[in-house]
């Protein structure tokens, strides 16, 4: 009887510890299961900027680096465009991202005048710059070498630069004595520079421009070629003045500081391949595609005539606004930083990628 019951005590342990044994294993593949969940996981990411929904900035730009990123990623990463400033306006839509309000955003340094004071050198009146790409570069290898502290609140996926901008009137421009009085729209360190040629600014964003030349409130615009076709100006202007010592403008694609730093790291590699990549292949020679283009058009659907100054008339335009890199270095200087190091190094890197 002993030996029976010792039997049945042996048996009653053995199927217990089954028991035990089959829920350990169903725990393990549950853990297992919440661990391919979190592979699996998407990552949705609204995208604001003041562009039309027909730019090549939301067409080729957004789209593009939207497309590669989902590829990359199989499907993980999802970035959905707001364009046309249907989720924040133009100026504020720095602050916007870091504040939350969107998770990635694409605007024009510019449009915030005063907040970012080290990024004006890239757009300093005097140097020159031919195409975009060059001006693309110089920008993001000078981020990356001065690091300033005012594009630390945000993690930047890249940034691009539009390259020389030129003036488009209604009447033609062909020397300094034509541009005299006129009412030029500008935006960012134009409405600085146009005073010291006797040109007088009216800020407006790009959106406004169009409405503002048409109903006779300003003469021209100073901005990329592009603006011809994409914004349709040359419906409003006859008269193209080339102008590549006197505008460049940057532009900013980046992201809430708060939603980056709460990425897992694979995600994280991701955008920062295909960053890198993206920025080489389609955004730095971005607005070179978009400018070619808008020029062909400009001239042959709508008559443009461009202008081009001679050796000797563009250098009077270059001493006119020489005083505004003296001023930034004054001003970087008083702001504590070093003024002249930091136009050097702009001033390095666009003979650089000459």
């Amino acid at each position: 009887m002993k030996k029976l019951l010792l039997f049945i005590g042996l048996a009653l342990i053995m199927v217990l510890g089954a028991g035990c044994g089959a829920g350990d294993a169903e725990d393990t593949e549950a853990i297992d299961d919440s661990t391919i969940a979190d592979e699996d996981q998407s990552y949705e990411f609204p995208l604001a900027h003041f562009f039309p929904a027909g730019h090549p900035a939301e067409t080729d730009l957004v789209q593009g680096w939207a497309l590669e990123l989902e590829e990359a990623s199989e499907g993980r990463i999802e970035v959905t465009s707001y364009p046309g400033e249907t989720l924040i306006e133009a100026d504020d839509i720095y602050g916007g991202v870091v504040a939350g309000t969107a998770d990635i955003g694409l605007s024009a340094f510019f449009y915030t005048r005063g907040r970012f004071p080290i990024l004006e050198a890239f757009e300093l009146p005097g140097i020159v710059y031919h195409d975009s790409r060059m001006a693309s570069k110089v920008a993001w290898e000078g981020i990356k070498e001065l690091q300033p502290d005012e594009v630390q609140d945000t993690e930047l996926m890249f940034v691009l630069a539009t390259g020389p901008g030129d003036l488009f009137t209604s009447d033609p421009v062909r020397n300094l004595d034509d541009l005299q009085g006129m009412k030029i729209r500008a935006a960012g360190l134009s409405a600085d520079t146009l005073p010291l040629l006797g040109a007088t600014p009216e800020a407006m964003p790009q959106p406004d421009a169009y409405e503002a030349i048409q109903r006779g409130l300003v003469d021209g615009n100073l901005a990329p070629v592009e603006v011809l076709k994409g914004w349709r100006h040359a419906e409003v202007t006859d008269y193209l003045t080339r102008t590549p010592f006197l505008y460049n403008a940057v532009f900013f694609v980046t992201m809430n500081q708060e939603k980056w730093d709460g990425l897992p790291a694979d995600i994280q590699n991701i955008f920062l391949e295909v960053n890198e990549r993206f920025f080489e292949e389609v955004a730095a020679g971005l607005w070179d595609a978009q400018n070619e283009e808008a020029l062909e058009w400009a001239v042959e659907e709508t008559g443009q005539e461009i202008i081009e100054l001679d050796e000797e008339e563009t250098e009077k335009w270059i001493e006119r606004v020489r005083p505004i890199q003296e001023d930034f270095v004054a001003k970087m200087n008083e702001l504590g930083f070093d003024g002249e190091e930091i136009l050097e190094t702009v001033k390095r890197l666009a003979d650089e990628y000459q």
